[in-house]
């Protein structure tokens, strides 16, 4: 839902002259490619300039709370999301975006993968997938694997990676016989194909919250552009780019 008063389809919108300046956006990297292209669209309807700062949702979230210059912060989970809860808008945190896991393998060297419970054999020795202590891609994995039984027999083969597009690029680059990354990162590979994807009922549930950050320049902005976000507009370009309808958070 569009907050109230704004149009967010609009394209001749644009905000008071004197708002009309940057937008400073820390968002999960897996959202890269699309919030790329949403910028662009943005900054053409409204003239204000959005500026991307794009890493692993840990990271960005002890920038928040540390008190980084960011207007909006959009997390790939709730958890941390929740460790910059002090720095939010009180009211502007909801859930924007979701996913699904899919698993990884390189497209030069394919690997049979008739159930993920094939990650046990010996034919996968180097599965890579985010640090499951902080990245959420990585959390997402190992509940995943905790949930069909097999994470006690993969955790010694596991290589845990900084961010999911890291755990990507090592299936990519050889480095790994199989990633678990996010359905929507196989897309943006040149080097991987999809071997496998999560359904969403038997996978973990994932959430990209987005909330305005209390310390930043712009709340305003802020506010306009996570409208513009949740329009119809934004969701068809996410939706094209393999994201999905966000779970409903609870109160």
């Amino acid at each position: 839902m569009l907050a109230e008063g704004v149009d967010a389809q609009a394209p001749s919108q644009k905000p008071p002259a004197a708002a009309s300046r940057e937008v400073v956006v820390s968002a999960a990297v897996s959202l890269t490619d699309v919030l790329q292209q949403l910028a662009q669209t943005y900054q053409a309807r409204t003239g204000e300039r959005v500026v991307l700062n794009l890493g692993s949702s840990n990271t960005l979230a002890r920038q928040v709370a540390a008190g980084a210059r960011v207007d909006l912060f959009i997390s790939a989970d709730e958890a941390q999301m929740d460790v910059a809860a002090a720095d939010l808008v009180p009211g502007t945190r909801v859930n924007l975006l979701s996913n699904q896991l899919a698993i990884a393998v390189p497209d030069d060297r394919p690997r049979r993968l008739a159930s993920p419970r094939d990650l046990a054999d010996p034919a996968f020795a180097r599965i890579a997938i985010g640090d499951p202590a902080a990245v959420p891609a990585g959390v997402y994995a190992k509940q995943y694997l905790q949930m069909i039984g097999i994470w006690p027999a993969v955790e010694r083969k596991l290589i845990p990676a900084g961010s999911v597009r890291l755990a990507l690029a090592a299936v990519e680059n050889g480095a790994a016989d199989a990633a678990i990354v996010y359905h929507t990162d196989v897309a943006t590979a040149s080097h991987a194909r999809e071997a496998f994807v999560v359904p969403v009922a038997a996978g973990p549930p994932i959430a990209y919250p987005a909330a305005v950050v209390r310390t930043g320049a712009n709340p305003d902005g802020a506010k306009r552009l996570l409208a513009f976000l949740q329009g119809r507009d934004a969701m068809a370009v996410f939706t094209r780019a393999g994201f999905l309808a966000p779970p409903v958070r609870e109160k």
